[in-house]
């Protein structure tokens, strides 16, 4: 008899309203969506590991562009199951400019759809798939990109 396939979370797309998420940053700080509704745009992304090349790459081009995303009145918040110590070195090492969040029990990525089942060079495993989403000042979702590439990811989504 087959295995029972989980069923795949609902895939989130413009208009959706936005999942309602509360995380810690590298410094222990608790940031939450609540905290921009009115005020700012949210690129809320989720990579799979602090300090890999991919995710490098990825939170540099966003590092790079944050002067753009901020005089889009928009808030940059990277999202990965790394602790905050890892988080810490990670923006010292490369000088990150915006929020890490630690979701280390992956309640978060759940609700957004980027935890599960992915295929890495013919290999299957669970874990953080990488995908990023726009949250408007309403709490709604501007924007979902469910195919990432890192490299230039930053410079792509504006």
């Amino acid at each position: 008899m087959a295995a029972a396939k989980r069923p795949e979370p609902k895939r989130l797309e413009a208009g959706d309203k936005a999942p309602a998420f509360r995380l810690k940053d590298a410094d222990g700080k608790w940031v939450s969506g609540k905290d921009f509704l009115g005020k700012k745009r949210v690129v809320l992304y989720f990579y799979p590991k602090d300090d890999t090349p991919g995710c490098t790459k990825e939170a540099c081009s966003f590092r790079d562009q944050l002067p753009k995303y901020k005089a889009r009145d928009a808030v940059v918040l990277g999202v990965s199951p790394d602790g905050a110590e890892s988080h810490r070195k990670f923006i010292e090492k490369y000088g990150l400019t915006f929020p890490l969040l630690v979701d280390s029990d992956h309640k978060v990525a759940q609700a957004f759809g980027a935890w599960g089942e992915k295929v890495l060079y013919g290999k299957r495993s669970i874990g953080m798939i990488r995908k990023t989403f726009v949250i408007g000042t309403d709490g709604r979702i501007e924007y979902a990109n469910h195919k990432v590439r890192a490299e230039g990811h930053g410079e792509a989504l504006l």
